[in-house]
C-alpha cells in the first residue's frame, strides 16, 4: 500500500500560517504528510503519488530545515483527502490497479487507505464529466471545541459527523482558504 508523502496545494503560506498552521519556508507538515504550500492554482492541486485517474502527480521539494511545529489550531494530523469523480467505478479500478487496495465501497462512495490517510473517493452528478479531482481535506484535531474557539467565526458550527463518535466543523468559505476543509474529533477505534 503507498504512503501519501506531500500535497500541492494553491493557497498560499500566509493564509495557512492565519488559520493557525505552523508553516516553514511554505510547508506545512502535518502528522508527518508535507503541504507544500503556493501552488500555481486553487485547492488540492496535486500528490505525491503516480498519476492515477487523472490525479496530478508533483515532485515534492525538499523538506523544510526546521522539524514539525504544534499547530495553534489544535491540528493532530490529516484524517482524510476527499477526491470527487463522475465515475466511480472507473477511480476504484484506476487505483486498485495501483495497488491502493479498496477498504469499503457504500454506495456513492469508496474508502482507501494511504498510510494514516483515508482517500474518500466520492461521485454526484454534481461531479463534471472528465477524470477524478481533488475536492477537499478533512483534519483530525485534538480538541474541536478549542479549535472552534481559534478560528472563530471562519469555523462553522460543529456537528456529528458520520463517523459515530465524532464531531466535524466545516471551514467557512470566506476564510481564505481555496480548498473545502474541515476539523473532526479523534478516532475513537482503529480506523478499517
Amino acid at each position: 500500500m503507498p504512503d501519501l508523502d506531500a500535497l500541492l496545494l494553491g493557497d498560499s503560506p500566509e493564509v495557512w500560517a492565519g488559520l493557525g498552521f505552523a508553516v516553514d519556508d511554505g510547508q506545512c507538515v502535518v502528522g508527518g504528510l508535507r503541504h507544500c504550500l503556493g501552488g500555481d492554482g486553487d485547492g488540492v492541486l496535486a500528490w505525491s503519488l503516480a498519476e492515477i485517474d487523472g490525479l496530478p502527480r508533483f515532485d515534492p521539494p525538499p523538506p523544510a530545515a526546521a522539524p514539525a511545529a504544534e499547530h495553534r489550531n489544535g491540528v493532530t494530523g490529516l484524517d482524510h483527502l476527499v477526491v470527487a469523480t463522475p465515475d466511480l467505478g472507473r477511480t476504484i479500478d484506476t487505483l486498485e490497479a495501483d495497488g491502493i487496495e479498496l477498504r469499503r465501497h457504500r454506495g456513492h462512495q469508496a474508502f482507501f487507505k494511504l498510510g494514516d490517510v483515508v482517500l474518500e473517493v466520492v461521485t454526484s452528478p454534481q461531479v463534471p464529466a472528465g477524470p477524478a479531482r481533488f475536492w477537499g481535506l478533512a483534519f483530525t484535531v485534538a480538541d474541536l471545541d478549542a479549535t472552534a474557539a481559534y478560528l472563530g467565526s471562519r469555523l462553522l458550527p460543529a456537528k456529528d459527523a458520520v463517523q459515530p463518535g465524532r464531531r466535524i466543523a466545516t471551514l467557512h468559505k470566506d476564510a481564505g482558504s481555496t480548498i473545502p476543509t474541515a476539523f473532526m474529533t479523534p478516532r475513537t477505534a482503529a480506523p478499517r
